[in-house]
């Protein structure tokens, strides 16, 4: 197993936006891909033409190249990476998935991809006849973003890498406490340089139960009236004192 290998946390609940993928990808196209930088590239064209608007729907090569995330995912070649990505655009192009032009607009060259679809040939047609008006038209960049639980970001600042078993705990909790809560603990826990999820985790599970107090470097100090002061043990004293 690749020790390397980066761990999926699993979709989250409730509604996801979604990409739409024609079934005959998978039962026709899929099989021919034998090359992962071109299936990658393929699959984020599909995701970056589904999140455009308006009657031209393509991707432009600048803002594929302008993409990180997308560069940053495509499999290491002994070529710089943006070169690997046009290769890869190049490959869908010649495959036929992908269609491909370079157009002058406002004095600039701009070269565009779109699905090979029947839409993306009737707009390939339009734009070749001058039927279209392209400055008329002038769609927004998109670039691809981590839609993540706020709680894995917490993780990954204040305590460390993630890992499978602990992205378990981390959608567990999540389920259980409330977001601010979440925050506030892992914020907690950082003001008494303590940067462990066990000590994350015994925060909120205190607050759970007992209410909301100050946390300090030397344990749980409540506020007034707080049902957590019995929980306050001085340091130096831990093995003395019954908490």
């Amino acid at each position: 197993m690749n020790d390397k290998m980066q761990g999926f946390a699993g979709f989250p609940a409730g509604k996801m936006p979604t990409t739409p993928i024609p079934n005959q990808f998978f039962s026709e196209l899929l099989p021919m891909l034998d090359d992962l930088a071109e299936l990658k590239v393929t699959l984020h064209v599909f995701w970056l033409i589904g999140r455009k608007r308006g009657n031209l729907r393509y991707a432009r090569l600048s803002e594929l190249l302008s993409d990180r995330l997308l560069l940053s995912g495509l499999p290491d070649r002994a070529m710089p990476v943006e070169d690997a990505l046009v290769e890869s655009l190049e490959r869908a192009v010649a495959r036929g998935t992908l269609l491909h032009t370079t157009l002058q607009r406002g004095g600039q060259s701009e070269e565009w991809y779109m699905v090979n679809s029947a839409n993306g040939r009737e707009v390939l047609d339009k734009l070749r006849s001058g039927e279209l008006d392209l400055l008329g038209d002038i769609a927004e960049d998109v670039q691809l973003e981590v839609e993540r639980p706020l709680i894995f970001t917490l993780y990954e600042q204040n305590i460390g890498m993630l890992t499978p078993m602990i992205t378990d705990e981390l959608r567990d909790a999540e389920r259980r406490f409330p977001a601010d809560w979440i925050a506030d603990a892992f914020r907690e826990s950082v003001k008494a340089n303590k940067r462990s999820w066990r000590y994350v985790l015994r925060i909120l599970e205190r607050w759970r139960t007992e209410g909301r107090g100050a946390i300090h470097d030397k344990g749980v100090i409540p506020t007034e009236g707080d049902a957590l002061l019995r929980h306050y043990v001085p340091e130096g004293y831990e093995d003395l004192i019954e908490h």
